[in-house]
């Protein structure tokens, strides 16, 4: 059966998480993965994979405690740069720096005279909006 590229990348990604983990070399990963990428069928990622064992790597590295299921789509969301269904920080730290050198640079034209409408707000405004919405929504989720 012919491979898709969805099912290309799957290996791909099965074969970096292998090397992550020590099973594979840097050298025999990269020439996995050129393997992998040239690969037409099923059989011929199935012979790349096969000297590997097959694990979970979705699957917490830490006990999850009795009567709590693990959800593995926290695991997906940390991978988009959510975490727990809401925006991180890491997205909310990058509009605060670009919104207050905006800013900055608004007040120093202000203060030397050069008073202009508050254009640094067009930055701030929808990105900012677009942050709360999505930290808004992923609550919900």
């Amino acid at each position: 059966m012919r491979a898709s590229d969805a099912d290309r990348d799957r290996v791909a990604a099965s074969l970096r998480e292998h090397c992550a983990v020590g099973r594979l070399t840097t050298d025999e990963l990269r020439e996995r993965i050129e393997s992998v990428y040239a690969a037409r069928t099923l059989g011929e990622l199935a012979e790349l994979t096969a000297d590997l064992p097959e694990e979970d790597f979705d699957s917490p590295a830490y006990p999850v405690p009795a009567g709590q299921r693990y959800d593995r789509s926290l695991t997906k969301d940390r991978e988009r740069g959510v975490v727990g269904g809401r925006v991180g920080a890491l997205a909310w730290s990058g509009w605060a720096m670009v919104s207050g050198i905006n800013f900055v640079v608004w007040l120093a034209l202000a203060l030397a005279g050069n008073v202009v409408y508050p254009w640094w707000l067009w930055v701030a405004g929808p990105w900012g909006v677009a942050l709360l919405a999505a930290t808004l929504g992923g609550r919900r989720r």
